[in-house]
C-alpha cells in the first residue's frame, strides 16, 4: 500500500470530486480547524483568522479550558501546517475543500454558511471533548426521485431491508475478523474469539427482524471488543465498551474514532444521488443521518480501529493525552491532533482494488460503497459490502 499523492494533468473541468486546471488536477481533501477563530469569506476565497494572545486567554478563561489552542489548521494528509501570511490570516482555497471539520471554536455568519452551499461544502462540528455535534449538511444537489422512491421501497419492505442490514453486519464482521486474524498470528492466541464470532455470523441469515439483527450484531462487537486488551496489552485498563460517556482512554478513542468515520461516510454520501435519512440496519430517526451509520459499521474497522491500534502501539498517544474528570475520559486537543493526522493518513493509503484492478484510497472506497449500495436499490447488481483481503 501507498501514501495518495496529488497528480498532475492538463485540462479544463470537473469530475467526482476532482478541480482540473490547465496545470494540476487537485485532489479534493478535508481541512480540520483546531484552533480557536473566526471564518470568513472575502470574493471567492475562505481566510481563517486566529483569536489574538489576548482574546484567546480571555475565551480560555470563559470554556474553562486545559490545554492552548496552538495556531495550526491541518489541511493535507498528515502535515500540520501554520500557512498564516502577515496578517495571521490562513487562506483556504475554497476550490481544494472537500469538507470542514471544526474542533475548536469557530465563528461565522449566516453569509458564510450559504457560500459553502453553493460551493457544495459540509461543515462537521465538534465539541469541546471532542464529541461530533453536528453537521452542516448543505442542499443537497445530485436529487433523484426515482432513487428516493427505491429507497423507500427497500426500507418499509421487510425482506429488502433486511437483505442489506444482514450484508452490513456481514460486511463489518468480516472486517473484524480480519483485524483479529492478523493480530492472531502476531500477539496472543485469538482464536476462541474469532470462533464465536463467526458462530454468530452464521446464525445471521436465518433471522427476519432487524431488532433481534441488532442484537446479534451487538454480540457480535462485545466478542470483537474483548480482543483489544489482548491487542493493546496491559497498558491501559480495557475490558468492554462504555460509550457515554467513555469511561477509559481506549473508550474515548474508539468514541472519537468511530466519529470521524461517521463524518467520513457522511460527506461521502452528500456526493451521490443517496438519501442519508433513509437507513436499513439503524432506524432512521430525528436529528441523524442514519444511512451513514449503516456504512461506518463496515468501515470502523479498517479506519478507527487500525488508527487505534497503530497510536497506542506505536505510542503516538499515550496516557497524557487523556483527562479524566467524574468518572468519564476525554482526549485531549493534541490527542485529536495526532489521531487525526494518523486517520488522514490511513485515508489517503491506497490499495489495489481487486474489481477496479486500480489503486483507490481508503476515501474512494467509502465513495464506491454508497454506489454498490445505488445500484442494488435499482435492480442493477446485488449489493456484496466491501470485505478487506490484507
Amino acid at each position: 500500500m501507498t501514501t495518495d499523492h496529488r497528480p498532475r494533468a492538463a485540462g479544463f473541468g470537473k469530475s467526482n470530486g476532482l478541480l482540473i486546471t490547465n496545470r494540476r488536477l487537485i485532489m479534493k481533501r478535508p481541512y480540520y480547524i483546531f484552533s480557536s477563530g473566526k471564518l470568513v469569506r472575502k470574493q471567492n476565497t475562505l481566510f481563517f483568522e486566529p483569536y489574538d494572545d489576548d482574546r484567546e486567554e480571555e475565551r480560555k478563561k470563559l470554556v474553562g479550558a486545559h490545554d492552548e489552542a496552538d495556531r495550526q489548521l491541518l489541511s493535507e494528509a498528515g502535515e500540520l501546517n501554520d500557512g498564516y501570511d502577515t496578517t495571521g490570516k490562513r487562506v483556504i482555497p475554497i476550490q481544494d475543500v472537500d469538507a470542514l471539520l471544526f474542533f475548536g471554536e469557530v465563528n461565522f455568519n449566516s453569509r458564510m454558511l450559504q457560500f459553502l452551499n453553493q460551493n457544495k461544502i459540509p461543515a462537521h462540528i465538534f465539541n469541546y471533548y471532542g464529541y461530533h455535534s453536528g453537521t452542516y449538511y448543505p442542499n443537497e444537489y445530485l436529487l433523484s426521485g426515482f432513487l428516493l422512491v427505491d429507497q423507500v421501497k427497500h426500507y418499509q419492505r421487510n425482506s429488502r431491508r433486511m437483505v442489506i442490514a444482514r450484508r452490513l453486519i456481514k460486511g463489518a464482521s468480516s472486517n473484524m475478523l480480519r483485524n483479529l486474524k492478523y493480530y492472531h498470528d502476531r500477539t496472543a492466541d485469538l482464536t476462541e474469539l474469532i470462533k464465536k464470532i463467526e458462530f454468530w455470523r452464521e446464525q445471521l441469515d436465518a433471522i427476519d427482524d432487524v431488532h433481534e439483527l441488532l442484537g446479534t450484531e451487538g454480540n457480535i462487537r462485545r466478542t470483537y471488543y474483548r480482543a483489544f486488551p489482548a491487542i493493546l496489552g496491559d497498558r491501559f485498563d480495557f475490558h468492554h465498551r462504555v460509550k457515554n460517556p467513555p469511561d477509559n482512554a481506549v473508550n474515548a478513542l474508539i468514541s472519537f474514532g468511530n466519529a470521524m468515520v461517521y463524518t467520513a461516510c457522511l460527506t461521502e454520501i452528500y456526493k451521490t444521488q443517496l438519501s442519508p435519512l433513509i437507513s436499513y440496519l439503524h432506524e432512521p430517526g430525528e436529528r441523524r443521518f442514519s444511512l451513514a451509520l449503516d456504512l461506518a459499521e463496515i468501515f470502523k474497522p479498517l479506519l478507527a480501529d487500525r488508527v487505534i491500534f497503530t497510536c497506542l502501539n506505536q505510542e503516538r498517544i499515550g496516557p497524557d493525552d487523556f483527562d479524566k474528570e467524574l468518572n468519564y475520559c476525554y482526549l485531549k486537543p493534541e490527542g485529536r491532533k495526532t489521531f487525526v493526522k494518523a486517520f488522514e493518513q490511513k485515508m489517503t493509503t491506497t490499495i489495489k482494488h481487486r474489481k477496479l484492478k486500480r489503486k483507490v484510497s481508503y476515501r474512494r472506497l467509502i465513495r464506491l460503497e454508497c454506489y454498490k449500495l445505488v445500484k442494488h436499490l435499482t435492480g442493477a447488481e446485488d449489493y456484496e459490502p466491501f470485505k478487506a483481503w490484507w
